[in-house]
């Protein structure tokens, strides 16, 4: 809205200019979101507590987690109004691929939500039916895959899929690719959904990978530093670099409060938003395949649980971790959970920088 407003002046007043810059606007949606979501965070825990919104713990998690039982959830609500106003306020609202990116957040919100609304009503930790929860994230996914390749051409968005450290190393998967946007947001999505176990945990790992796709869409959105870094160009997807920068400010916002002890939770409706709106926004900047280095943290931590559930079935009963996801294991092996915790985001930090070598490495 402010780009709208505001740039148009830019002919009689030569200081609103600065509104064609996306990083100026990457930037004001960062500071933007985090003091909204400064602004309403205690606001909004109040209201989740006279609503009696707690958390529900399982009883087959970690004794220590029990002391938690109560703490308000559903805080991703905080996060998704965070990031959208800002998106509003700062984005070029007629490029297509930033509502794409709102609608997917959006989208994987409201099955988040309404999971975690089973859960508060039911006075249990179960939700949804795997298979129906499943079932509602492969539909709005497959509905993003046909919408990326409905994009006009203009845009040069094509259903090619490229692998890092290699510059020639690209595949054109025609109709195959809505399949294969499926795969990278539900398992996004579901990745970010087990990281969220420990205070801060998914949240400052969200911060890392919205940071460095902040950088990715703008370089995916610029013709001519793409080129010179010989990744795939993609029209107007630098827009989503406001996106990103909004999902940055109401991360930071967001671990304010939901920081070791947390204040709040950030529920499914957060976790599962979060991680569609990665999936989503690899997938606009044709880094789907880098994501798995990126979110190198979710990958590992879902990975963790994959093992688990095959090892145990396959062995009759036999375990591979003490618990999963893996900071579960680490809980039960002694280590504090802000230790655990600050380690996990070194760690994304780490997978983070990596990503980022395959801009030059190829």
């Amino acid at each position: 809205m402010l780009f709208h407003l505001l740039y148009p002046l830019a002919e009689q007043y030569p200081v609103f200019n600065v509104f064609r810059y996306i990083t100026f606007r990457a930037a004001g949606a960062v500071v933007t979101a985090l003091l909204l979501s400064l602004w309403l965070g205690p606001w909004f825990i109040r209201m989740l507590r006279r609503l009696s919104i707690g958390q529900n713990i399982r009883d087959v998690g970690p004794e220590r987690h029990q002391v938690k039982a109560g703490t308000p959830t559903m805080g991703g609500l905080l996060i998704l109004f965070s990031v959208i106003v800002p998106t509003l306020l700062w984005a070029n609202l007629d490029n297509p691929v930033v509502w794409l990116a709102i609608g997917v957040m959006t989208s994987f919100g409201a099955i988040g939500f309404l999971d975690d609304y089973l859960k508060i009503r039911r006075q249990q930790n179960e939700g949804l039916s795997v298979r129906l929860k499943l079932a509602l994230q492969v539909l709005v996914a497959a509905l993003a895959g046909i919408a990326v390749l409905s994009l006009p051409e203009t845009f040069g968005f094509e259903g090619t899929i490229a692998f890092p450290f290699f510059k020639r190393a690209v595949y054109d998967l025609g109709l195959l690719y809505v399949p294969f946007v499926v795969i990278v947001l539900v398992g996004s999505s579901n990745a970010v959904n087990l990281t969220d176990g420990l205070d801060g945990l998914a949240i400052g790992a969200t911060l890392v990978a919205a940071a460095t796709y902040v950088i990715f869409t703008y370089i995916a959105g610029n013709s001519v530093v793409a080129g010179y870094l010989q990744v795939p160009y993609v029209r107007g997807v630098g827009e989503v670099a406001v996106f990103c920068g909004a999902l940055v400010g109401a991360s930071l916002g967001f671990l304010w409060f939901n920081s070791h002890p947390a204040e709040v939770f950030m529920g499914d409706v957060g976790s599962l938003a979060i991680g569609g709106a990665i999936g989503m926004v690899a997938v606009l900047s044709k880094q789907e395949v880098v994501l798995l280095l990126v979110g190198g943290l979710f990958v590992i931590e879902a990975l963790s649980v994959i093992i688990q559930v095959v090892f145990f079935k396959a062995s009759g009963g036999r375990r591979v971790f003490r618990m999963a996801p893996l900071h579960h294991h680490f809980e039960l092996s002694g280590w504090a959970e802000p230790k655990i915790i600050v380690r996990f985001w070194i760690l994304s930090i780490l997978f983070a920088l990596i990503g980022l070598s395959t801009l030059k490495l190829r």
